[in-house]
This record gives structure tokens, C-alpha cells and sequence, in this order.
């Protein structure tokens, strides 16, 4: 009895560790450049432990481009994943042959965790639906109705630095102050809720949105088992969110959907968008029918909205105030194209002069390809596909990977790329450098929806700061900025001190 338990243990063993063999030599027997990976993390044991994946798809990039190959191939645990490299094939694979690549592969489950299936997370004819609801209200026109209620926080924002440089201290920890702005803007666009988070700092909004980001409830590594076997996560209940988030924004959103209906209030934000296409399928009394949606997509697409504009902004913002903190005269310029733009306008931030400011949005831009807030770009093989050029057939369900953060500092395309130069985004440079090689917001149909608005408040926000204060390093800002190991967005791991004048 006990040798028969001994011989089909070690039998199973025997099999498991021929498989595993098998599995890394996959992209040996393709004939693809690889690096070998080391069981059980494959080619990321420092992920989460030790350091952001940015610096690991950092190393892996500088690896292959020594083999000056267009693709190369790593592996997550035991899942082989191909990395692509060059510009062409990339525009090709999120462009072109998007088709083929129609999905990012992130986790959700609309049965356990509702809130996980947004549009940034589902997939084929779900996503395209909710795409072909959602797009129109992310027009320039309804964009422009919110700029009021961001202007609104962004006087709340400077009104509250001007205090506490007065009264407590001018060395100020960016980050904070900036992931308070979001938050508030967040709340009054998309969900009508004033939040106070300058005078309420740990206010619900800002208390869960932390918890969102900071306390996730699983390591990288389940993440990525989740993503990649997500039929058994989803069979098991697995969730992406911990249950007291998605508790408080469900309630949030279901509270505020019965008040505006029952009071029949309107805002002009996100939400009455939503409320339109739920109601009635239309976002015009007179305009064309577009579908409706379920109470449940109302709750998922007011969450993404929160989350991909609450961290990724003030992230992007804090990164632009630390870069111009370090070049002087960087920031000089930017604050002389502000007041300039400033008084062409009469003095008021209106829409077309938040839109006629090239030279901070040239920073913004320079910033984003420093410190992405997305370090890579992740697509699933929807169906068998041959990489153009070559006899490597991609099978459905294959990994492949865009390494943004490295391909954003491959001095072929942007020399001295530790440099921040704002000049690197003029018309005139931007067409000397090959396309696809900056892509802070990703490409294709699965570009982020949410773009021009992300932009607006980063825009008003920084115009109403340098307008009004100086930024410099003091002995607390740490040069140069660590990233958080565990965050998924690019965030600085010990926040960003600044010394701030006022003007």
C-alpha cells in the first residue's frame, strides 16, 4: 500500500518535472531570443518583494536590445510571454491586427466582484458594446461642461497650499496634495460628491481610494495566476477588489442614482451621462439611440472612472512638479506660458486657454515618458496569429507585451533619456522620432478612453499652482524618486517633498 502511495507520488513528481522542463524550452523550440528563467518565478522573483516591474521589464529590455532582436521571450512563473520590441510590429499588433489582439488579459469576475467588469477589464463583444455606449461621452463638448467643477477644486487646491505655507510649513509632501485634488475632482465629476479632502483629509472617498491602490488583497504574482487562469479564479470567487471598496462604491453610486432620479437633479457631470444611458439608451432627448445600461455597468464605469482618474493624475502631476522642482528653468518657462496664456484669456482659465498651453503640456508629456504611469502595455492573443516576417505563430490565449517605461528611455529614440527636456514634444521633434514609441496612454481601439479628461485636470491643476507658487528641492525630496514595489500605477514609494513660495 505505502510503496504503491511512493511510486505514483514520485511518478507525478517525475511528470510535473518533465512538464516543467518542457515549458522552458518553449521559446527554445520556437527559435525565439529568451532569457532562462528560474522556477518557480520565471524571469520575475523580485516582482512586488523587491522592486516595481518596471525595472525588471527595464532589465529584460536592455537584454534584447543588446541582440538587437524585434521580439524576445520571457516567463511569468512557468507562462512563457513575448516581449515586443519593435515600433513597427508594435503599431501593427494594436493597430492594424488589433483584431487579433482585442483584449488586455486583466482580471475581473462579474459574478463575485461586479465592480471588476468595467470597460478597462471585459472583453470581445461585451467590451465593444460598452465602448460604442461609452465613447460619446467622452467628447470634447461634454469633457468641456466639467471644466466648472474642476476649476471649482482647483481654487480649493491653491486656497489650501497658500494655508498651510502660511501657517504650518513650506516643505510639502506633493503626492498627498495632489491625490486630494484628484479625489475631489473625481468626486464632483463622476459621482456628484463633494468630498473635502483639504479640509477632510481621511474622508471615505480618499480612505477607500487608498485601500484601492495601497491594500491590495493579492501579490503580483496571484494577480497574474488570476489573469492567466481566470475560468478556475473566477470558479473559486476569486476578487480583484477587497470587499469593503467594493461595498462603499456600489452604495455610493446606488445612493446617488436613486437621489438624482427620485429629485430628478441634474449636474452636467459623468453621472447623468450614465443616468441617460440607462434610462433612456440616449445621451440627447433627440439623439440617436446608442443602448442602454444595467444598473451594475452604471456602478463598474463611475469606478474605473474613479480609479484610472484618481492615482494615474496625481501621480503624473506630482512627477511634473519634482521634474520642474529640479530644472528651474523648465518651470520659469512653464509659469511665463501659463501667465501669458492666462492673459490672452482674460485673465480666466476657459476651456480654449487650458487648451493653448503648448509648452506645459510639452512638460506633462515629458513627464509621462520619464515616469509612465502604466509601465507596460499587456494584450492577449485572441486567436491564432503569425507575426509578420517570420514563422513564430502566436496561439490564442498567448501573452504578449509592450514595455513602455523602457521603450520610453531607449536613447535611439529619446537621446539622454534621463534628461527632462519638455522640447523633446514640439511638432518638429515628435515627427523626426519613429510612431509607436511613446505610448504613456496605449494605441489601437484600446487606447484609454479617458485621455482628454485626465489631461484637463492635470492641465488646470498645474497652470493654477505655477501660476501661483515656485517649487524647489529641499534636504526631504528624494532624488532620484523611488517607485512603490507593490502599486500598480508607477507611484512614488516615499511620497514628493518640495519646497513651495508663494508668487
Amino acid at each position: 500500500m505505502w510503496l504503491t502511495i511512493a511510486l505514483l507520488f514520485a511518478s507525478l513528481v517525475v511528470l510535473c518535472y518533465g512538464w516543467v522542463r518542457r515549458r522552458s524550452r518553449f521559446w527554445r523550440d520556437r527559435s525565439v531570443a529568451y532569457i532562462e528563467p528560474q522556477f518557480p518565478y520565471g524571469n520575475f522573483k523580485t516582482l512586488g518583494k523587491v522592486e516595481h516591474i518596471a525595472p525588471i521589464t527595464q532589465r529584460h529590455y536592455d537584454h534584447f536590445k543588446r541582440l538587437g532582436v524585434p521580439y524576445g521571450g520571457v516567463f511569468m512563473l512557468i507562462s512563457p510571454v513575448l516581449y515586443i520590441f519593435d515600433p513597427a510590429l508594435i503599431k501593427t499588433l494594436l493597430v492594424k491586427d488589433f483584431h487579433y489582439f482585442p483584449n488586455r488579459g486583466v482580471y475581473f469576475n462579474e459574478r463575485d466582484d461586479p465592480l471588476s467588469a468595467h470597460m478597462f477589464a471585459i472583453e470581445g463583444q461585451k467590451w465593444r458594446t460598452l465602448r460604442a455606449k461609452l465613447s460619446p461621452t467622452f467628447t470634447s463638448g461634454r469633457i468641456r461642461m466639467t471644466l466648472p467643477l474642476v476649476l471649482e477644486v482647483s481654487h480649493r487646491l491653491t486656497d489650501h497650499l497658500r494655508d498651510t505655507i502660511r501657517t504650518s510649513s513650506n516643505v510639502v509632501e506633493m503626492h498627498d496634495l495632489l491625490a486630494r485634488y484628484t479625489i475631489d475632482v473625481i468626486g464632483a465629476c463622476a459621482f456628484g460628491i463633494e468630498c473635502n479632502s483639504f479640509r477632510e483629509p481621511d474622508n471615505e472617498f480618499r480612505r477607500y481610494g487608498k485601500i484601492a491602490f495601497d491594500k491590495l488583497p493579492h501579490s503580483p504574482l496571484v494577480v497574474y495566476l488570476m489573469k492567466a487562469f481566470r475560468a478556475y479564479a473566477n470558479a473559486l470567487g476569486m476578487k480583484q477588489l477587497n470587499d469593503d471598496v467594493s461595498s462603499f462604491f456600489s452604495k455610493v453610486v446606488k445612493d446617488t442614482v436613486e437621489f438624482r432620479e427620485r429629485e430628478q437633479f441634474v449636474r452636467n457631470d459623468f453621472m447623468d451621462l450614465l443616468l441617460k444611458l440607462k434610462n433612456t439608451g440616449r445621451l440627447e432627448s433627440d439623439g440617436e439611440e446608442i443602448g442602454r445600461l444595467t444598473p451594475e455597468e452604471v456602478a463598474a464605469q463611475a469606478f474605473i472612472f474613479f480609479t484610472a482618474g484618481y492615482d494615474t493624475s496625481s501621480t503624473a502631476m506630482t512627477y511634473t512638479l519634482y521634474e520642474l522642482a529640479l530644472n528651474q528653468q523648465a518651470q520659469e518657462k512653464a509659469r511665463e506660458c501659463v501667465q501669458r496664456t492666462l492673459e490672452k484669456y482674460g485673465g480666466e482659465l476657459t476651456y480654449e486657454a487650458v487648451s493653448d498651453m503648448p509648452y506645459l503640456e510639452q512638460c506633462i508629456n515629458e513627464t509621462l515618458r520619464k515616469h509612465p504611469p502604466v509601465a507596460l502595455l499587456e494584450r492577449n492573443a485572441d486567436k491564432d496569429y503569425r507575426v509578420p516576417d517570420s514563422g513564430l505563430v502566436l496561439r490564442r490565449g498567448q501573452k504578449i507585451i509592450i514595455p513602455i517605461y523602457a521603450m520610453h528611455r531607449d536613447e535611439r529614440y529619446f537621446p539622454e533619456p534621463d534628461a527632462y527636456r519638455p522640447e523633446r514634444f514640439t511638432p518638429e521633434e515628435v515627427a523626426k522620432r519613429p510612431s509607436h514609441t511613446y505610448l504613456p496612454f496605449g494605441e489601437g481601439p484600446r487606447i484609454c478612453i479617458g485621455m482628454r479628461f485626465g489631461s484637463l485636470q492635470a492641465k488646470v491643476g498645474l497652470a493654477s499652482l505655477l501660476s501661483r507658487f515656485r517649487f524647489t528641492i529641499c534636504e526631504e525630496t528624494q532624488i532620484p524618486v523611488q517607485y512603490s514595489r507593490t502599486n500598480f500605477i508607477l507611484g512614488p514609494a516615499n511620497g514628493v517633498w518640495l519646497r513651495v513660495e508663494q508668487l
